[in-house]
């Protein structure tokens, strides 16, 4: 243990802890930007400065250790100083148009505005070339970026794809994939993890909510909306619910006040899925035990970021995967076949919108494969965030509305489905019908937990030995079943580089391309809760658990579907609907030409500089036109003032300069970035 003094208070801490983790310890905040608990510290931002007594310059304190008797000050006037000039330097760069931003209210570098108290820039001059980059899924808006790199070390250091990095240096650095590629055209898996850790509205997914509003008034659509498992513990978070808070009934009611016709779960589909996944691994088993062609281990394909993943680091191991398409697009599969069929509706005229926590399903309904007669199974994907937004804007009292049920026939599940939200859940809700089927017997774990993979822990694996089968599963008497699950793509990388050498010792693994899985997915809440993770996840279980079924084959919904529609697992009707293939892409998309790119990408600068016959296009450029002549003369009146209040600011320009001459020199002492 380590003792110092902060602010005058004594204070006692572990000997690795940094300046701002002691603060925080007797409830002193120091303010920062860059800092993301337990994933980044980098300390670019330099806003955490401290003093600490005897040493030369202001020390950044997400970085700075303690040491024994060491004596620091948070809140001198020489550091609020530093911090407002430090902030200010940061917001001459940025993008400030607050007001149409995604953000707004909930942006980091607003809040530390607020914090700091500081109103506006006195610093303006050049700007950086910013670019504006949408792809299907993830859009980029440099022109607000703050070079924090928090999304630099997720892209590297925890998903370790990395696709982001900081490009060029000093006033030219920009975050971005390599050569200032699109983000649409390079092997990004747009699983959104950098779109959680943005502390502004760099990074966001890309907009799906005007289309879905739009489709929503169209009286030729008829609105098909379903949600995922990891949504129902995590959309209350967008109106002040605790992380976790069960509130599927008021989720339901609220999308039927945004006006779908039709409210299903996409947990119907999860049960179908475990049907269909099932009965292709039992398939795979018994023909590797009776001497037939057959790859093991099988890899759940529920994941699209994973599934792209996969596609291009380990593309000659496509066959592992399942040939299952995921819950959601299995459903709109079926809404417009199945349902359109039901209820005497043209398929054209349905318009099916997911709700999901995931942006990777942003790309994964623009895939050709998942089409059926020409037609997307899914329209529109909306994230968590989305959701709540909509919500929001159609002024929705989401803490008033009563609980509502989801539609039949596709809105009945049973608790396996609800565990797809969390990592391992898959797996569980596998086994638990699969090891029925096979023995006659309820899966031999307490509450039907397979104990060993839940969790949250990187890689879990457990072992299932089955005894006494019934007679049409013989062949398996006596085999253990090993089986893997992991989430977050470096411990998918363990697992995958097993299978590559030759080594892996499994029959069935599941992979989920977000570290968590779905509960912390990409389009969900951003929150400062540390522990928003064993809450949502404690929600789903708390979820199955409620329910009087818990097993998928016990969905009665289900078993009609295949009875009056499917006729029965793995059959022709099933593969054409509910299965597909994948593609190989190569690292660098050389075995495709696929874009996923959104509109044009585009320079801020070349926008900014287009021509006057470019830019006055319409009736509405050419008013806007008019207008910026008629101000020239205003602006000149300004320019003469803006003048005199410059030649105000250099008088205050020395205290300025030497507050920026010590943080650079303690700035160019800090540890490189790996």
């Amino acid at each position: 243990m380590v003792n110092l003094t902060i602010n005058g208070q004594p204070v006692t801490v572990p000997k690795d802890s940094t300046i701002m983790n002691a603060a925080k310890s007797i409830g002193i905040s120091i303010p920062g930007l860059c800092r993301f608990e337990g994933v980044h510290k980098f300390g670019s931002c330099r806003i955490c400065v401290v003093e600490v007594e005897g040493a030369k310059t202001l020390q950044a304190s997400c970085l700075a250790k303690v040491t024994e008797g060491m004596v620091v000050r948070t809140n001198t006037q020489k550091v609020r100083r530093a911090r407002r000039v430090l902030y200010e330097l940061l917001l001459s760069d940025h993008d400030k148009d607050c007001l149409s931003c995604q953000r707004n209210q909930s942006c980091e570098l607003q809040e530390l505005g607020k914090t700091l108290g500081v109103l506006e820039s006195r610093f303006d001059g050049k700007h950086s070339d910013s670019h504006l980059d949408s792809s299907v899924s993830i859009t980029r808006n440099m022109s607000k970026c703050v070079l924090c790199r928090r999304c630099v070390t997720v892209c590297n250091e925890i998903q370790e794809t990395g696709i982001l990095n900081a490009q060029n240096r000093g006033f030219d650095t920009v975050i971005g994939p390599a050569m200032d590629l699109p983000l649409g055209t390079v092997n990004c898996v747009f699983c959104g993890q950098c779109t959680v850790v943005c502390p502004v509205g760099a990074l966001k997914e890309t907009d799906a909510i005007k289309p879905v509003w739009h489709a929503i008034s169209s009286k030729d659509k008829r609105c098909v909306v379903q949600i995922a498992p990891a949504i129902r513990v995590a959309i209350g978070e967008e109106f002040g619910y605790e992380p976790g808070a069960r509130v599927t009934g008021k989720l339901a009611q609220a999308l039927s006040t945004l006006g779908f016709d039709d409210i299903f779960d996409t947990d119907f589909t999860a049960d179908l899925t475990i049907l269909e996944e099932g009965t292709e691994f039992l398939s795979r088993v018994k023909a590797a035990l009776t001497g037939g062609e057959a790859t093991l281990p099988m890899i759940t394909s529920c994941s699209p970021g994973w599934i792209k993943y996969v596609e291009h680091t380990y593309p000659d191991l496509l066959s592992h995967l399942s040939t299952c398409k995921s819950p959601h697009t299995m459903l709109g599969a079926l809404a417009k076949s199945f349902y359109a069929e039901k209820i005497g509706v043209d398929p054209k005229d349905m318009y099916v919108v997911s709700v999901m926590p995931c942006t990777a399903k942003k790309f994964e309904i623009s895939r050709h494969e998942m089409c059926n007669n020409g037609l997307p199974n899914v329209d529109a994907v909306l994230t968590t965030r989305e959701l709540g937004q909509m919500i929001r804007e159609a002024g929705i009292d989401f803490n008033q509305l009563p609980d509502r049920e989801f539609d039949n026939p596709l809105g009945l599940s049973t608790g396996a489905a609800d565990i797809f939200g969390v990592t391992g859940g898959v797996m569980e809700a596998a086994l638990r019908t699969v090891y029925e089927i096979v023995t006659g017997r309820e899966l031999p774990f307490e509450g039907l937990h397979v104990t060993p993979i839940v969790g949250l822990d990187q890689i879990k694996t457990a072992d299932l030995k089955i005894e006494d089968p019934l007679p049409d599963y013989q062949f398996l008497d006596g085999v253990v079943v090993k089986v893997a699950v992991t989430s977050g793509l470096s411990g998918a990388k363990i697992l995958m580089d097993q299978i590559q050498r030759g080594e892996s010792p499994y029959h069935f693994i599941e992979i989920m391309g977000c570290p968590n899985g779905c509960i912390m997915g990409g389009g969900q809440p951003r929150s400062k809760d540390p522990d928003v993770r064993l809450k949502r996840m404690r929600g789903i279980y708390d979820e199955d658990e409620s329910k009087t079924m818990r097993k998928s084959h016990e969905n009665p919904s289900v078993n009609k579907l295949y009875e009056d529609y499917l006729e029965y697992p793995n059959s022709h009707v099933s593969h054409e609907l509910l299965h597909t293939h994948y593609v190989k892409r190569g690292k660098f998309n050389e075995y495709l030409e696929d874009e996923y790119v959104k509109g044009e990408v585009s320079s801020m600068a070349d926008r900014d500089n287009m021509p006057k016959e470019r830019q006055k296009k319409n009736p509405a450029d050419r008013a806007a036109q008019r207008v910026k002549d008629d101000l020239d003369s205003v602006k000149v009146m300004a320019l003469e003032s803006e003048i005199k209040r410059l030649k105000q600011e250099l008088n205050d320009s020395q205290e300025t300069v030497e507050i920026l001459k010590d943080v650079m020199s303690d700035y160019a002492k800090k540890p490189k970035q790996k």
